[in-house]
C-alpha cells in the first residue's frame, strides 16, 4: 500500500511559518539537501497539494526550472517538481493548468478520505505532502499521514503557523543531526 509521507520545515517550537508565513527562518544547507531530498524522491511518485501552497509552487518552480543562474540541484528539483503528478485539493479552484496537475475539488473532509484512501490503494509510489499548513493539519487530524519527515531547525519563532492544531501521538523511527545544527526527525503514528 501507497504511502502518504508528510515533509515539513519545522521550528523547534513546532511552527512550519512565521506569524505572516514567512519562512526567512529556514537554514540552507547543501549537506542537508543532498541527504534528504534524494531520499524522499526514491520512493516518491505523486505530490498531494493544498491549493495556496499549489499556487505558491506553480509560479516558483518553473522559473526556477528555467533560471540560468538557478544552483543546479535546485534546477534538478524543479524538474522534478514539475514531472511528477500532483494532485490538488480545494474548495475554491474551478480548475489547475500546471503540468501534470489534477484537481480534487472539496465540498467535506469525506472528499479528502475518498481521495487519499484510493489513491493509497492503487499500485506506486509514495506521496508527499511538503507542506501547506492548513492543508498538513486537515490530513494529520483525519489520520491519514503515515509518516512525518521534520526538517527541525535550529530556531524558536515564539508565534506562527503551528504544524500541529490538535494532539497526535508520534513514535520516533530515525532520526539525523547536521553539521547546521539542522535535525531531521522520522516519526511514525502512535497506534
Amino acid at each position: 500500500m501507497r504511502r502518504v509521507i508528510l515533509f515539513m520545515v519545522c521550528s523547534l517550537d513546532g511552527f512550519v511559518g512565521g506569524p505572516k508565513g514567512e519562512m526567512d527562518w529556514e537554514s540552507r544547507d547543501e549537506e542537508v539537501g543532498r541527504q534528504l531530498v534524494p531520499e524522499f524522491q526514491s520512493t516518491v511518485d505523486t505530490m498531494l497539494l493544498g491549493r495556496v501552497l499549489y499556487q505558491g509552487f506553480q509560479q516558483a518552480w518553473p522559473a526556477m526550472a528555467s533560471n540560468p543562474a538557478s544552483p543546479k540541484e535546485l534546477v534538478d528539483f524543479a524538474h522534478w517538481i514539475e514531472d511528477t503528478p500532483k494532485v490538488v485539493f480545494s474548495k475554491s479552484l474551478g480548475k489547475v493548468e500546471w503540468k501534470n496537475s489534477r484537481l480534487v475539488s472539496v465540498k467535506s473532509d469525506d472528499d479528502i478520505v475518498k481521495e487519499v484512501t484510493g489513491l493509497k490503494r492503487q499500485p506506486g509510489g509514495d506521496m508527499v505532502v511538503f507542506g501547506g499548513a492548513r492543508f498538513a493539519q486537515t490530513l494529520s487530524l483525519l489520520g491519514l499521514v503515515d509518516e512525518y519527515r521534520l526538517k527541525l531547525q535550529p530556531v524558536a519563532l515564539g508565534s506562527g503557523s503551528p504544524l500541529f492544531k490538535s494532539r497526535v501521538s508520534l513514535k520516533l523511527v530515525k532520526s539525523q543531526a547536521f553539521k547546521s545544527g539542522v535535525v531531521a526527525l522520522y516519526y511514525q503514528p502512535a497506534k
